[in-house]
C-alpha cells in the first residue's frame, strides 16, 4: 500500500470506515436503529443500533456494497445515505436494482479511485460465496473487495462469504496484509452458516499469512451463532491469536500496511 495508513472505525455489523491514502470508504451501510425485518420467510432482528450516526461520518468518496438483497448488510437508513456518496461499488445485479450512481462489478473486475498526487486506489471485485454450496439461488450474488496502491500490498474486505476457493484465490493473487473478515457464523436459515465460522477464519489467516486479521460483522444480530469470545478462542488454540484483531465500536484503529 505503498506505506499509507490504513484507519478502520467500525460503525456496527458489517460497517466499517476505512481511511488510506487520503481515501475514505465506507463498507455495507447500516445505520437502523434495532428491530426486526422479514425477507423470504426469514427474519433478521437487529439488536444494537450505530455507534455512529450517518450525518457524523462526514464525506466517503465510496460505499464497497457487498450485496444489497439482505437488511443485515444495507437497512433501510443504509439506503437513504448511498445518494450522499459520489460512488457506489457493488455486484452487477445490485447495481441493476439500486441504479443512480451504483456501478456494478464481476469478480476480477477493477475500478479505480483517484488520489491526491495523481495516484489511484484500485478495488477489485472479489468471489465470494454466501453459504454451502448450492445456497446461491437463495442467497443471492455476494463480492468482497480488494483495495491495492500501484504494485503495494493488499487490503482485504471479505463481505459476506464462507471460506472455498474463491478466497484461496484472492490469497494467490494478492499480498493482503489487512483481511477483514465477516465472521460470526451466521445461520438464519437453519443449521448451516452463510458468513464464516471460526474455521473458515483460521483458514484465511492461513491463506494470507502476512495479515492481520480484523474479525467484524460478528455482533448487533441475533442470527450470529459464534460470539467475538468464541472466534478468539478458536485463535489462540491454533496459535494465531496474535494476528486476530477487533474493532471497538466508534473507536478509530490505525496500522501501516507494508
Amino acid at each position: 500500500m505503498n506505506d499509507d495508513r490504513l484507519t478502520l472505525t467500525l460503525v456496527g455489523g458489517p460497517t466499517v470506515l476505512l481511511e488510506v491514502g487520503g481515501l475514505r470508504l465506507l463498507t455495507d451501510p447500516t445505520f437502523d436503529p434495532p428491530g426486526s425485518y422479514e425477507v423470504r420467510g426469514v427474519l433478521l432482528t437487529k439488536q444494537t443500533g450505530p455507534a455512529l450516526a450517518a450525518e457524523a461520518l462526514g464525506a466517503v468518496d465510496a460505499v464497497l456494497l457487498s450485496h444489497d438483497q439482505h437488511f443485515d448488510n444495507l437497512d433501510h437508513a443504509g439506503r437513504t445515505f448511498l445518494p450522499r456518496v459520489g460512488r457506489v461499488l457493488t455486484t452487477t445485479a445490485g447495481a441493476a436494482r439500486l441504479g443512480a450512481q451504483a456501478e456494478g462489478l464481476a469478480p476480477w473486475q477493477s475500478a479505480g479511485l483517484p488520489m491526491a498526487g495523481g495516484r489511484t486506489l484500485r478495488v477489485t471485485a472479489t468471489p465470494a460465496r454466501h453459504g454451502p454450496v448450492g445456497i446461491e439461488p437463495l442467497s443471492g450474488d455476494v463480492i468482497g473487495f480488494v483495495l491495492t496502491i500501484g504494485d503495494g500490498p493488499a487490503i482485504y474486505v471479505s463481505g459476506d462469504t464462507v471460506w472455498y476457493e474463491g478466497v484461496a484465490e484472492v490469497a494467490r493473487r494478492f499480498n493482503v496484509k489487512a483481511a477483514i473478515l465477516f465472521t460470526g457464523s451466521a445461520q438464519p436459515r437453519g443449521s448451516f452458516h452463510m458468513t464464516m465460522d471460526s474455521n473458515d477464519a483460521i483458514e484465511a489467516a492461513h491463506a494470507f499469512p502476512d495479515a492481520v486479521v480484523f474479525a467484524v460483522h460478528n455482533e448487533g444480530w441475533a442470527h450470529f451463532t459464534q460470539s467475538q469470545e468464541d472466534l478468539a478462542q478458536a485463535f489462540a488454540v491454533v496459535g494465531l491469536g496474535a494476528r486476530l484483531r477487533f474493532l471497538e465500536r466508534g473507536v478509530p484503529v490505525s496500522l501501516m500496511v507494508e
